[in-house]
């Protein structure tokens, strides 16, 4: 039987890098690289900057993303766990803080751009950035969805905090099983692997 707090779930929000794409992301050496503080989201420090200094970070954070994009690779179990919620009928989206060309690359290199439209890639070009859940309520609003009937799954904080203030459910997934946000969370599993056994049982 499926996990009970996901049985009705038919809108399924998925966070890109580290969650549909294996964790390559070395955030400590990007903002060492941008000159940002240490242990400040970079996205909130470059907003922070005057725009003569922040755009020219902005241009290398682009770079930096764009080459980890081309590398990307699928996480276990994605391909198959988005194959089985199409099957059952479900509409799947991505919400990201990367840029929306990035999303493209990343899609492309992994092979699982089949499983999104166009307009259910959501990233920090066309939507604040999470933890605000603008993306959340614009993918809900296309969909003509539920919040009661959407997750969102990550493997960040920022992702928890998203789906909390939008009202809609979060699935952390956390490889290492230490699952450090878990308080936030409303439910975990080390891997999309196991999420997708969990809704076949």
């Amino acid at each position: 039987m499926t996990t009970p707090l996901l049985q009705d779930k038919n809108c399924w929000i998925f966070d890109m890098d580290g969650t549909l794409t294996l964790a390559v992301h070395d955030f400590d050496a990007i903002r060492n690289e941008l000159e940002l503080p240490a242990g400040r989201p970079i996205l909130e420090a470059l907003a922070a900057l005057p725009e003569p200094e922040a755009a020219p970070r902005h241009q290398r954070l682009n770079a930096i993303e764009r080459e980890l994009a081309q590398q990307a690779q699928a996480a276990p179990g994605a391909a198959e766990l988005l194959q089985h919620l199409s099957g059952r009928g479900c509409r799947l989206g991505i919400l990201t803080r990367n840029n929306r060309q990035n999303i493209e690359v990343t899609l492309e290199a992994t092979g699982l751009a089949r499983h999104f439209r166009p307009e259910t890639r959501i990233s920090r070009d066309c939507a604040r950035p999470k933890p605000h859940p603008d993306g959340v309520y614009r993918l809900l609003t296309y969909w003509q969805g539920m919040p009661a009937r959407a997750v969102l799954v990550g493997d960040h904080l920022h992702d928890l905090l998203t789906a909390k203030a939008a009202g809609i459910t979060s699935v952390y997934v956390d490889p290492q099983e230490a699952y450090p946000f878990q308080d936030q969370a409303d439910i975990h599993f080390a891997s999309l692997t196991t999420l997708l056994q969990a809704l076949q049982d």
